[in-house]
């Protein structure tokens, strides 16, 4: 399982507050580190990786998370509690980066 976070920077180069908010709640429960990559939607480049894949999976909101699994599938998860109970609670601390 691969897991791909999303933020969206602001214009003045800072995360969005929703993006602060669920970057410091991984970081304190100990989650931060399942996060195999992340991706920065930033205002000042429409081209930017995020912006790319907000467009990809039709996503209009950060952040996201985008989780593939080992058969190939993937889900788009712009809830973060749901990511959390889904994914990252379901899957245990040592399951996520297998």
């Amino acid at each position: 399982m691969r897991i791909t976070l999303v933020k969206k920077v602001l214009a003045d180069g800072q995360d969005c507050r929703k993006c602060r908010d669920v970057m410091e709640r991984l970081e304190r429960d100990g989650h931060l580190g399942r996060i195999d990559r992340i991706l920065v939607a930033d205002e000042r480049n429409p081209a930017s990786a995020g912006w790319m894949a907000a467009q990809h999976y039709g996503v209009d909101t950060a952040p996201f998370f985008v989780v593939r699994h080992d058969d190939g599938r993937e889900q788009v998860y712009t809830v973060f509690l749901a990511f959390v109970r889904d994914v990252l609670q379901a899957s245990g601390p040592n399951q996520a980066s297998q």
